[in-house]
């Protein structure tokens, strides 16, 4: 649920509310009475800070040796079967 922050412009109380997007806002400060304005505000967001931050950052030592022998294999395999192909010679076509 998304946290909307409110101003009374008569006594300058500023309060949050906790609301549904589809409740109507609200019509009277907790304070004095009147009604307060909803300010628009950026959110709170999801912000993370540093180098950088990947699934695979935190990964265990035995998945990470387990993805580098798998990855190890695959590229000797690739480089055993490019290594065994043959280029066929073009052979000349019959004149007809």
């Amino acid at each position: 649920m998304p946290t909307y922050q409110y101003k009374c412009p008569h006594c300058e109380n500023e309060f949050e509310e906790f609301q549904s997007i589809t409740e109507d806002p609200i019509d009277k400060c907790p304070q004095c009475g009147k009604k307060p304005r909803r300010i628009i505000t950026g959110g709170a967001g999801f912000l993370l800070k540093g180098s950088g931050f990947y699934t695979t950052d935190y990964r265990s030592e035995s998945y990470k040796a387990a993805a580098k022998k798998d990855s190890d294999a695959a590229v000797s395999s690739t480089a055993k079967t490019d290594t065994t192909k043959k280029d066929k010679p073009k052979t000349d076509k019959p004149k007809a």
